[in-house]
C-alpha cells in the first residue's frame, strides 16, 4: 500500500548493491546506531558541523530531529531529501540531496556519510550515483554541486570519479579553525559521460510535484 499523504515514503532508488529510501521511525533508530558507532577516525572531522562529536543523549536526539526537521520544512521551492542507504536490508549510511529554488535554478547539492565498516567498498560512489540519477534523469536538474575539505580524500575520490569539475576553493571554519574547502560542480553532459552504475527509480511520479519539478 502506498503513502498518499507523504508519497516520498514510496520513492526507491536501487543500485547493484544498495537501496536508498526514506527510513521509517524504527529504521531511523537503527540508522542512528550506525552513526553513533562511528563514521570517521576519531582524530579527523570531515564535516563543517561536528555533529558526530555530540555526547549522548544529545547526539541521538539531534540526529532524530535533523531528519524530522527536513521533512517538516519541505516545500517545492526548498527541500532536503535525506535517504537512508540500505545494504542487504540493513541501514549503513545516509545520502542527502538538497535544493533551494529548484523550480527556477534546477540545481542540487549533495552530502553523505557511511558507517566505517562499509567504507572502501564502492558504496559511496553508488549512493551518490543514485541521487544524481534522481536529480538529472528524474527531476530535470542541470547542475549538481558538492564540496569537501581538502583532507577528506575518500569524498574527493568519489567526486572526481563521477565527473565533477573543480569550482573554487574557500577557507571555512571547522572546529573553530580555518580549513580549505574544495568545491565542485557536475553538469548534465558530464554526468551522462561519467555514469558509474545502473540506477532504478520507483515511486517518483507520485511525489514529483513535491520537488518543484
Amino acid at each position: 500500500m502506498g503513502h498518499p499523504t507523504w508519497p516520498l515514503y514510496d520513492l526507491r532508488l536501487r543500485t547493484p548493491d544498495l537501496e536508498l529510501r526514506l527510513p521509517d521511525e524504527d529504521e531511523l533508530v537503527r540508522l542512528c546506531r550506525v552513526a553513533r558507532s562511528g563514521v570517521h577516525e576519531p582524530d579527523r572531522m570531515p564535516f563543517p558541523v561536528p555533529w558526530t562529536q555530540r555526547p549522548s543523549p544529545q547526539f541521538e536526539r539531534e540526529f532524530m530531529q535533523h531528519h524530522w526537521r527536513a521533512r517538516a520544512a519541505w516545500t517545492p521551492q526548498r527541500w532536503r531529501l535525506i535517504l537512508a542507504v540500505f545494504h542487504d536490508g540493513a541501514p549503513i549510511g545516509c545520502q542527502d540531496v538538497i535544493a533551494d529554488d529548484f523550480p527556477l535554478l534546477r540545481e542540487v547539492r549533495t552530502g553523505s556519510w557511511l558507517g566505517r565498516p562499509f567504507q572502501g567498498r564502492g558504496f559511496g560512489k553508488q549512493m551518490r550515483a543514485a541521487v544524481l540519477h534522481l536529480a538529472f534523469a528524474g527531476l530535470g536538474a542541470v547542475t549538481a554541486r558538492t564540496s569537501a575539505f581538502a583532507d577528506n580524500p575518500a569524498s574527493l575520490a568519489v567526486t572526481r570519479a563521477l565527473g565533477y569539475e573543480p569550482n573554487g576553493v574557500t577557507r571555512d571554519l571547522r572546529g573553530g579553525a580555518p580549513a580549505e574547502h574544495l568545491h565542485f560542480q557536475l553538469t548534465r553532459d558530464r554526468w551522462q559521460a561519467h555514469r558509474y552504475c545502473e540506477v532504478e527509480m520507483e515511486g517518483l511520479e507520485a511525489c514529483r510535484d513535491m520537488f518543484g519539478a
